[in-house]
């Protein structure tokens, strides 16, 4: 992932909604949630909802498809990998012990997610 990219990505989680809004996609796994779900569970107006998805989609976190007339908004976990990876990219200088703990946590969510990492 570009410098830029991540920039994008990190700048598009940085406020509490959108954050809450890729961290329940991301924990819907790959079949996604409507955007009327979305907005019931995080209790959020759907016009907010509307203009945080836009910015997570523009930052090329989440992907939407068409389902009848329901908009099915998921996580893009290659972008998701992507950033993680360069956080954690030339991680520890030298002492891989530090990241240890990080890989550990994310293969076991990875697991409990088994078709999404």
């Amino acid at each position: 992932m570009e410098t830029k990219s991540a920039i994008a990505s990190l700048s598009a989680l940085a406020l509490e909604s959108r954050l809450a809004v890729f961290r329940l996609l991301v924990q819907s796994g790959p079949e996604g949630l409507p955007a009327g779900e979305l907005a019931r569970r995080l209790d959020i107006l759907p016009n907010s909802l509307s203009a945080n998805l836009n910015v997570l989609s523009h930052a090329g976190l989440v992907a939407s498809r068409r389902d009848g007339r329901s908009i099915i908004y998921t996580a893009d976990y290659d972008t998701m990998r992507e950033l993680l990876a360069f956080l954690m990219e030339d991680c520890c200088g030298g002492a891989p012990e530090i990241c240890a703990p990080l890989a550990l946590v994310a293969s076991q969510g990875c697991q409990a997610e088994a078709a999404s990492c």
